[in-house]
């Protein structure tokens, strides 16, 4: 960070702190304490965000809930379970001192043959939009003007791309 003023890292597999893929939430807090600092003295004026993939739970870290895939909450049909999803997964990874999440996953898969299928939540836009705002509201909380998150909440990202899912044919 001295070097590069990073704004952001996501920690992604086989990065866990120190190199140890089953560290505890107080390692993953000490590292991400190390990157803000180094941040501070960067010069670039505001700490560094960390972010983590916690689509369905914060599954880099050992005894942190696991929720199922996306495409069997999909089977639900029950929105106030994905923001209930959404608030448990935030204060696990807050708990580790990570700020930032890359969920939730908005893929409206159309072939099932798709790699990546179990990652949507089913394939109807109108289901999806209820679980992203859901889920949203789960990991982020009420957004307020002018006010931070607060410290059991997380910034959520919306992922992938636009039509991701959306494979038709062969």
């Amino acid at each position: 960070l001295a070097r590069y003023p990073l704004g952001s890292v996501l920690a992604g597999g086989n990065s866990g702190p120190y190199g140890d893929e089953r560290a505890d939430a107080a390692k993953w807090l000490r590292l991400v304490e190390e990157y803000r600092a180094a941040s501070r003295k960067s010069g670039a004026g505001v700490p560094i965000l960390v972010g983590v993939d916690a689509v369905h739970g914060h599954s880099n870290l050992p005894g942190a809930t696991i929720f199922p895939h996306n495409i069997g909450l999909g089977a639900a049909h029950d929105p106030a379970l994905i923001q209930r999803i959404g608030e448990v997964t935030a204060i696990e990874v807050a708990a580790s001192g990570i700020d930032w999440t890359f969920a939730p996953t908005l893929a409206v898969p159309q072939d099932l043959r798709w790699g990546r299928s179990y990652e949507g939540y089913g394939a109807d836009p109108a289901l999806i939009a209820s679980y992203a705002k859901a889920m949203t509201v789960g990991l982020q909380g009420p957004l307020i003007p002018g006010k931070p998150l607060a410290a059991d909440r997380v910034a959520a990202t919306a992922k992938h791309y636009l039509a991701d899912g959306g494979t038709d044919g062969e």
